[in-house]
């Protein structure tokens, strides 16, 4: 196994532990952490040149194999700490980039995962690749297909990052038509957002009672899962899980994922789930809202829920602050636990309450010769009451504004 050093700014020690895991999570081990001044900066190191010097000896002394910075490597200082190493130097960028790369099961995934690492590696092709994908120090990254090219030809990385442009392009297409047809009905949408590892996934299961892929892990899925979920008025919706956020997450991956995160900015309703049993879970909801205003989902309903509450520790005063300055900035909360299935009901019974908000009493008249619009009614309303006058049939529902709006030429003039 790989031994890495963390290098961190002073007083960052929460994500120096976070970057630790990360680093482990790709199979690596980390055998110590350094941090350094945040003023000491250098334009060739990133951090200062006599600090630089003492990290180079200690790596060599300790027979370290990567050094993982908490801060972003220019392509140039990245460069300059190779040479000078003779080691595998990478960043939180990089890391967290080898993560998603590891998760990516489905098409789509390994599609954007890939053009993000495409294009964060593109402005450093003058290091050693191995078609296509890189070879440095040690071992890691070494993955790849093809021979060996020390030179590689920009236009060969420009013409695969635009051929997977256009696979992305048509996946989208697919999935903007599955996401019309469930708009169309009028089905209210749900999104479930949050830090990774909050529990989303879990949540998904439970509350839909599928099986969907979920795991103790960071970025335990990256594909979009839809489900519907049955709420106890007897109203049905859709509820979708989305990929998990993270600080400094990479913007690149941030563009990459957009038609995966879209689902959040189109969803009528945001279940962000926080890990209320985590000391940095006000930190993270921040990370989750900042993330969402990038996407352009700011300012939509939301309903936070605090999962985890078996393992919450009530004595903590200063982490039971950082849950209060949480609820403060929120709309809604709800406090759960998906491993004890404690609260779900709260939550359905809130999601439930929102959508009728959104439900309105409508009345058509519908022609006897028009019975795809009767039926349309039947299949995406509830039906208050159906009686037939002589021009077609009056049938009274509740009914979302998308399925009164199909059907405006048919409301009943007194409802305008």
């Amino acid at each position: 196994m790989e031994k890495a050093v963390i290098i961190g700014e002073k007083g960052s020690d929460s994500l120096i532990a976070e970057l630790s895991e990360m680093v482990t999570t790709i199979g690596m081990e980390v055998f110590d952490s350094i941090t350094v001044s945040e003023t000491a900066r250098h334009p060739a190191w990133l951090i200062g040149s006599g600090k630089a010097a003492e990290i180079l000896e200690y790596c060599d002394d300790n027979e370290a194999d990567v050094i993982v910075f908490n801060m972003a490597l220019s392509p140039s200082q990245q460069r300059n700490w190779e040479k000078a190493s003779g080691l595998c130097v990478i960043d939180r960028q990089e890391v967290i980039l080898e993560i998603f790369s590891q998760r990516a099961v489905t098409r789509e995934a390994s599609l954007q995962t890939g053009l993000a690492r495409l294009e964060y590696s593109l402005p450093r092709l003058t290091r050693a690749w191995t078609h296509l994908s890189r070879q440095r120090g040690g071992t890691r990254g070494t993955r790849g297909e093809g021979e060996t090219q020390l030179e590689v030809d920009r236009r060969i990385v420009l013409n695969r990052i635009a051929k997977m442009k256009r696979e992305l392009a048509q996946i989208e297409k697919q999935r903007a038509v599955r996401r019309a047809r469930r708009t169309g009905a009028g089905v209210f949408s749900a999104c479930i957002v949050g830090y990774t590892n909050a529990g989303k996934s879990s949540m998904l299961n439970l509350l839909s009672g599928s099986d969907a892929y979920s795991e103790d892990l960071l970025f335990a899925t990256l594909d979009p899962t839809t489900r519907m979920v049955q709420l106890p008025s007897g109203t049905v919706i859709t509820l979708t899980d989305t990929v998990g956020f993270i600080r400094d997450l990479p913007h690149k991956l941030v563009q990459a994922f957009h038609s995966t995160l879209e689902e959040a900015v189109l969803a009528d309703l945001l279940i962000n789930v926080v890990d209320a049993s985590d000391p940095e879970a006000a930190n993270h909801f921040d990370t989750t809202v900042e993330t969402l205003a990038e996407i352009g989902a700011k300012g939509k309903r939301m309903i936070t829920v605090f999962n985890k509450m078996d393992l919450l520790d009530a004595d903590d005063e200063a982490f039971m602050f950082g849950l209060n300055r949480i609820s403060g900035q929120s709309e809604k909360t709800i406090n759960c636990s998906v491993k004890e299935k404690t609260g779900i009901e709260d939550l359905l019974a809130e999601i439930d309450a929102i959508v009728a908000e959104t439900r309105v009493e409508t009345v058509f008249i519908i022609p006897f010769s028009d019975y795809r619009a009767a039926a349309y009614l039947h299949e995406n309303s509830e039906i208050i009451e159906e009686k037939h006058q002589d021009e077609g049939v009056e049938i009274t529902v509740v009914c979302s504004p998308e399925v009164s709006g199909r059907l405006e030429k048919y409301r009943k003039p007194s409802q305008e």
